[in-house]
């Protein structure tokens, strides 16, 4: 990153800070409004915003530190939300082992992959190994108890907590044809169109939603929530498309791609919830919910993202 990317950068975040201080005093004023009373959509709205300070302020600093904080922030990101995925299924004693494996071995060497650009192991990793070895490390205790469901779940919240996740600073490692710019814009882009496009469906469905998308799997959820907030989100991506290297109409497809992903991904994770009796995936975000309620989206648009460019984009 050069001298005038540095200051881009900061400029960047600069507005992204005076957009979250404009959004923390619009809330602040709706909660004078109603004296301070409870209220569900006031109050959600603005720990969403408290939500978006925590991710920019750390996000930031990642960056400002270079390749390997980023990677570190994202393999910590994952530690958490493999614990809370873990945390909700039920696990004997016969796990024990899968699991030390998962937590302690499996997330410290998919994100070595990442930083050494190992680009043909990074992607079997976890779905092709890990789908073999967490089988095998369960039979340690020749507990044949739902030994096939609890396989599935481990791998699984490997492949969505982990192996997804981990995407997100291998965008770092692109070579992006005629890009000239550094690869960190694209992780602030990914993570603003999609993270936006959470928070602008949540407002069209309050303001304009009269039907609901997935009543049973998530209540919140309307069709005109859905479609004015992937609408805006597409329009934030054309906006921000000089962060990357497309140009407007493309910039718009695969923001309105990822926007679909995210809320497929979102709606995907409130099954898991709604199947284990549970409204969030835990409290680290408090009073809104876990690491995975804040990155589900990005779980399931991460390695469409990244894929689209390797395949179309890279030198």
């Amino acid at each position: 990153m050069n001298l005038e990317q540095f200051h881009t950068t900061n400029a960047l975040f600069a507005t992204l800070a005076v957009i979250l201080l404009m959004a923390s005093l619009i809330g602040g004023y709706l909660k004078y409004r109603i004296q301070f009373a409870p209220h569900a959509v006031i109050d959600n709205l603005n720990m969403r915003i408290n939500a978006w300070w925590v991710m920019l302020l750390v996000l930031g600093i990642a960056i400002y530190l270079g390749q390997v904080s980023v990677i570190v922030l994202f393999a910590l990101i994952s530690f958490f939300a493999l614990r809370e995925f873990i945390s909700l299924l039920p696990t004997r004693r016969g796990d024990y082992l899968p699991l030390l494996i998962a937590f302690y071995i499996v997330i410290p060497y998919q994100y070595y992959l990442v930083y050494i650009d190992w680009y043909g192991l990074f992607t079997i990793f976890i779905p092709l190994y890990l789908f073999l070895l967490i089988p095998i490390a369960t039979l340690k205790h020749e507990d044949t108890t739902r030994f096939l469901e609890r396989s599935a779940k481990i791998h699984w919240g490997l492949m969505v907590s982990v192996f997804c996740i981990s995407h997100v600073p291998a965008l770092l490692n692109l070579h992006v044809a005629h890009f000239g710019k550094p690869n960190v814009w694209l992780v602030i882009w990914l993570v603003l169109v999609v993270q936006i496009s959470d928070v602008l469906q949540y407002i069209c469905g309050k303001l304009f939603g009269r039907h609901k998308v997935a009543p049973v799997l998530s209540p919140s959820k309307t069709v005109e929530g859905l479609l004015g907030g992937i609408f805006l989100a597409v329009l934030v991506g054309v906006a921000m498309s000089w962060l990357t290297p497309f140009n407007t109409w493309q910039a718009a497809l695969i923001a309105f791609i990822l926007c679909v992903f995210g809320f497929f991904g979102g709606l995907v994770m409130s099954a898991i919830k709604r199947d284990r009796g549970v409204k969030d995936w835990g409290q680290l975000i408090h009073g809104h919910g876990g690491m995975l309620d804040r990155i589900d989206s990005i779980c399931f648009s991460a390695p469409i993202f990244f894929h689209i460019l390797r395949f179309w984009w890279s030198g």
